[in-house]
């Protein structure tokens, strides 16, 4: 199993970082010009509205470059905080375990946002597999970081 965490500190408050974060333009603007994750149409945050914890929420690829398929995500909430945390383990094809937890905290400065991964490769030997899920969450933190402001 493979662990790592990524926090930033963002000059935004939490409740304007949490709807941001759990939305479908706010995920799609973290992960671009990377990657891209299909949603539902008409899908516009993740939400308890649309949540049932545990279950599915959605079937959703991920698209390299936002075009070509890489990879597919069982898209599932197992825990939802509003305003605050979420834990997902989606079954993927290229993971046999992937767990990402989302926690969105006051600071003194505004926001700290902190990503706490686990998981376990299918695919890619695990060396290739943390080094591009490490660069992957850099680069969603440097992209929340420059829409927010880093503190």
């Amino acid at each position: 199993m493979i662990a790592l965490r990524f926090e930033s500190h963002l000059a935004a408050a939490p409740d304007t970082v949490w709807r941001r974060v759990t939305s479908v333009d706010g995920i799609d603007d973290e992960m671009a010009p990377l990657l891209r994750m299909t949603f539902p149409r008409g899908m516009r945050a993740l939400s308890l509205d649309a949540c049932v914890p545990g279950q599915r929420l959605c079937r959703s690829w991920l698209l390299l470059l936002r075009v070509l398929p890489i990879d597919r995500s069982d898209l599932t909430l197992v825990e939802l905080e509003p305003g605050r945390r979420f834990l997902e383990r989606s079954p993927m094809l290229s993971m046999a375990f992937w767990q990402h937890e989302r926690i969105v905290a006051p600071s003194a400065q505004g926001t700290t946002v902190v990503d706490q991964l686990m998981f376990h490769p299918r695919l890619l030997p695990r060396v290739l597999a943390r080094a591009s899920v490490a660069l992957f969450f850099r680069h969603r933190h440097a992209r929340l970081r420059r829409r927010f402001g880093g503190v």
